[in-house]
């Protein structure tokens, strides 16, 4: 078994779980679990009331990070303001994709799902299973947005608006 090299997470960083998203790290405690000792790192997910317990040694393969950098948010906002790129595959292999992105936990592939299935209001209708996938990735995106840029939320969510609509005109 190799052992990979410890990330350098400490107590109160923000980190971007590839599954969850951006969550911040409460504690690293020490537990004995099947009479192993290890060493996690306390995860809390406060939107969703969720706590994860990651294997320190774990978590970057796992691929678990830290938040993205200011330039790559800018980056990924600017993603957004391109033209839609809708493969023409069926919509069940589409969906996949799009779900393997968004839990990829890769911002720029999180940003190129929302950019593709954004709907303006003069738009056709969205199916339920296309609302649900915009919806998360739209989530994982402002998470990490208002993170990374210290906007509350609701700040986050209205620049990402914001950009999308200027698309638009």
């Amino acid at each position: 078994m190799t052992k990979s090299k410890k990330p350098d997470f400490h107590p109160n960083d923000f980190v971007v779980y590839p599954a969850h998203g951006v969550g911040k790290i409460v504690s690293i405690e020490e537990q004995e679990i099947a009479g192993i000792h290890l060493e996690l790192f306390v995860i809390s997910f406060e939107k969703d009331k969720m706590t994860l317990r990651v294997p320190t040694h774990r978590a970057t393969d796992i691929g678990m990070r830290g938040l993205s950098s200011p330039d790559l948010v800018n980056k990924a906002l600017d993603t957004l303001k391109g033209k839609a790129r809708v493969k023409r595959a069926m919509w069940s292999r589409r969906a996949q994709e799009y779900e393997q992105k968004i839990n990829s936990g890769d911002l720029m592939a999180i940003a190129e799902v929302v950019r593709d299935l954004h709907r303006n209001d003069d738009q056709r209708e969205q199916s339920y299973s296309e609302r649900q996938l915009y919806e998360a990735a739209l989530e994982r995106l402002t998470r990490e947005v208002a993170a990374v840029s210290g906007f509350d939320e609701a700040g986050a969510q209205k620049r990402v608006d914001e950009v999308l609509l200027s698309r638009a005109a």
